[in-house]
């Protein structure tokens, strides 16, 4: 038989002087080329006992298939030769129709890209017996986020403090992506944010493009999730992206920097590029693999795997390879590994994605979707017995919950919150509701994380501490002289401070944490960790200064404030509200006795928030799909309200009205309603979606000030990190 060269030659001789386009050549070669690979088995294998067996491979033939150096047959009686199997060439025109091959066994080895080869593990339990290397001799690339080296992130990073997190800094940052559904890009960020609870999804666990508003819910809308051909589509394009401080990270390959602005010869830079010490990169948070060799286990023997195995490993070091390697399989050589080496890692951030295993279904129409492995959901609540029968009442949510999720969801009772934590951190418990310090402390000590907040009367997610003055004091006047040389907070040193109680989060606390903060506080006592809390107070404020015990006179934000008003003390450090709630009420009568006119107090605010309490949840456990289930659930709450005598299109109703699909509801009972759960069992209008930084980040800010504050809370809630 003649060369294919020789065949290929005198083809375009014969169509040379046509007017065929020189493409329409190209296809009608394609179709005659694998005419004849077809029949060359006939024609030249007539013994079919010279060879041990046949394996087919599939592969997708693309526009570089029709060079002589890229003829996929090439490879074919590469592996013919080394394996005494009759190899053949199976064509497909994508990578779906390549797994659908292997699954219906009309082929037995394929490549494809990391993608491709996970849906197909996913999907069909597919195997992978080899990877290719890439230049740096690696069978992955490391996704990297890199910052500029002026950002607090890149402070966060650097600064040796185990709580500042440089990954949940990003939240409300300007990402740059390299685009759409790349994996360094996107895919693998967005799966390590969603998946270590970082950054919540917004929308149906099951819709890919519900990944877009995740990235603008978590970082912010400017975020840059560029189109091909924008100026920043690409690795280079994120950089340029990050450079031009368009945006504040960057989640490109660990070595997209250097080839763009590291060269030894400057000039190679990028104009744009930034001094090479501007960028910082955070740690490895995923690795995206190389090409897979991939099989069916089930119907492809071991034994001849392996020894397929081997002969793509020796490729490497076999010199009639090389045209193989770099013109067909564009790849220095090849690595042995398994399915859970090399997609491993991927696969735990990848699955992460709402609705990435729909994607690829929908682009490769295969039929199939991944489901939540969530069976029951248990709610960790504290001491369920005694709230039986009561206008709170758990038992309610966890119906509500059940109803909507279609999944078992049943309650953990616990003594404590304390208890709580342990059983989100053992497993014992998929979700619990805590307070503010609970949650910092499962947050930053356990790795537990928050997905939902509640809301106050004022839409809020947090309450403010405020430090209440007299107008006639010296602090008011320089909080209130609009003078940049006058600062009230400097003045404190050495008054009388009357605080609500010992480790008041509005009374004690914040407000130290605060002035910690600022160095207004600068010669702490840490010698006995919290103990010295109290010596650090008289050392700042004045050695009379009032921390009250229960019970006594000047006990709690009343009595801080009668402390103030009583002039014991020079100022009082109470939760917003107290003011007004004791002091200034339209009905003088309803004042305490001991109030002063109200005009004679000023409120002097401090920077600080106690957030409310929180859902918290173990991202260790609790899969994606589970938890997004669960937070559209409580979110759904909002959207019921309970009405009595409603005028609607010429009729009265009474029941629960769901305002997101205008049906009311008139059978159920009143309690079960959104707008009665929130206010019986949450004391509260509402429930949003948060993040951990977004809704503890601040107070944990703050509250690190206090020496010793992790020890405190951890013996509070008698629990053990061990």
């Amino acid at each position: 038989m003649k060369s294919w060269e020789l065949l290929y030659k005198e083809y375009i001789d014969i169509f040379g002087g046509t007017k065929m386009k020189k493409k329409t050549i190209h296809v009608l070669f394609v179709v005659i080329f694998f005419l004849i690979t077809i029949f060359s088995g006939c024609l030249e294998n007539e013994n079919d006992d010279d060879y041990l067996g046949t394996l087919v491979i599939a592969y997708e033939i693309k526009e570089n298939s029709l060079e002589i150096d890229s003829n996929p047959q090439i490879l074919s009686d590469y592996l013919t030769e080394k394996l005494n199997y009759d190899v053949s060439i199976f064509s497909v025109d994508s990578e779906g129709a390549m797994v659908e091959a292997l699954r219906f066994g009309n082929a037995d080895i394929a490549i494809m890209d990391a993608g491709s080869a996970w849906m197909g593990w996913q999907q069909y339990n597919l195997g992978v017996m080899a990877a290719d290397l890439n230049i740096d001799g690696r069978t992955y690339y490391n996704a990297n986020a890199w910052v500029r080296s002026d950002s607090n992130i890149a402070e966060a990073f650097l600064d040796e403090n185990p709580y500042s997190d440089p990954f949940a800094l990003l939240s409300g940052k300007t990402s740059c992506h390299t685009g759409w559904l790349n994996s360094v890009g996107m895919l693998l960020p967005m799966g390590f944010l969603i998946g270590h609870g970082y950054a919540n999804v917004i929308g149906e666990a099951d819709d890919v493009e519900t990944i877009r508003n995740t990235i603008y819910g978590f970082f912010n809308s400017n975020s840059s999730i560029p189109e091909i051909g924008t100026p920043y589509y690409g690795h280079a394009g994120a950089l340029r992206c990050l450079s031009e401080e368009a945006g504040d990270v960057a989640f490109i390959e660990e070595n997209t920097v250097d080839i763009m602005c590291n060269n030894i010869v400057e000039s190679d830079n990028e104009e744009w590029c930034l001094d090479i010490e501007d960028y910082v990169s955070l740690p490895v948070f995923g690795q995206s693999p190389s090409q897979s060799v991939v099989y069916n286990p089930s119907i492809l023997d071991n034994s001849l795997s392996d020894e397929i195995t081997n002969i793509l490993v020796s490729m490497k070091n076999d010199p009639a390879a090389s045209n193989i390697l770099n013109n067909i399989l564009n790849t220095i050589g090849f690595e042995a590994t398994n399915t859970t080496s090399h997609l491993g890692s991927y696969s735990s951030l990848i699955s992460n994605i709402p609705g990435i295993s729909a994607y690829y279904n929908d682009r490769y129409a295969i039929n199939s979707t991944l489901s939540s492995s969530i069976k029951e959901i248990i709610i960790a609540i504290e001491n369920v017995e005694e709230s039986a029968n009561s206008i709170y009442d758990p038992q309610i949510i966890s119906d509500y919950l059940q109803e909507i999720l279609g999944v078992k969801v049943s309650l953990y009772n616990v003594e404590n919150e304390g208890e709580i934590i342990e059983s989100l951190a053992t497993g014992n418990a998929d979700i619990a509701i805590m307070n503010s310090s609970a949650s910092w402390i499962a947050w930053k000590e356990f790795g537990l994380v928050a997905m939902a907040a509640k809301q106050e009367l004022n839409q809020l997610t947090y309450n403010k501490p405020v430090a209440v003055i007299k107008e006639s004091s010296i602090m008011a006047s320089a909080y209130l002289d609009n003078k940049l040389d006058t600062n009230p907070y400097a003045l404190l040193e050495g008054k009388i401070s009357c605080h609500s109680e010992w480790m008041s989060l509005s009374g004690m606390l914040l407000p130290m944490g605060y002035l910690i903060e600022n160095n207004y506080v600068k010669n702490i006592d840490n010698t006995d960790g919290i103990g010295s809390l109290n010596n650090t107070i008289f050392d700042f404020f004045n050695s009379n200064s009032s921390i009250p015990e229960i019970g006594s006179e000047y006990y709690g934000d009343f009595g801080a404030l009668k402390c103030l008003s009583e002039d014991f003390g020079e100022i009082a450090f109470v939760e917003e509200g107290t003011l007004e709630l004791h002091c200034d009420n339209e009905n003088k009568e309803d004042n305490v006795d001991w109030c002063l006119d109200i005009d004679e107090y000023t409120l002097l605010e401090f920077n600080s928030e106690i957030p409310t309490s929180a859902l918290i949840y173990n991202p260790e456990n609790l899969d994606v799909q589970s938890r997004t289930a669960i937070l559209n659930a409580f979110i759904s709450l909002n959207y019921e309200m309970y009405v009595e005598n409603y005028s609607f299109a010429g009729k009265t109703y009474t029941g629960c009205y769901d305002i997101s699909i205008h049906v009311i509801d008139e059978d159920s009972e009143k309690k079960t309603c959104g707008s009665e759960i929130l206010k019986n069992n949450f004391d509260s209008i509402g429930i949003v979606r948060v993040t951990s930084q977004e809704h503890l980040g601040y107070f944990s800010d703050l509250i690190t000030n206090i020496p010793g504050i992790s020890e405190y809370y951890l013996q509070h809630y008698q629990i053990s990190k061990e």
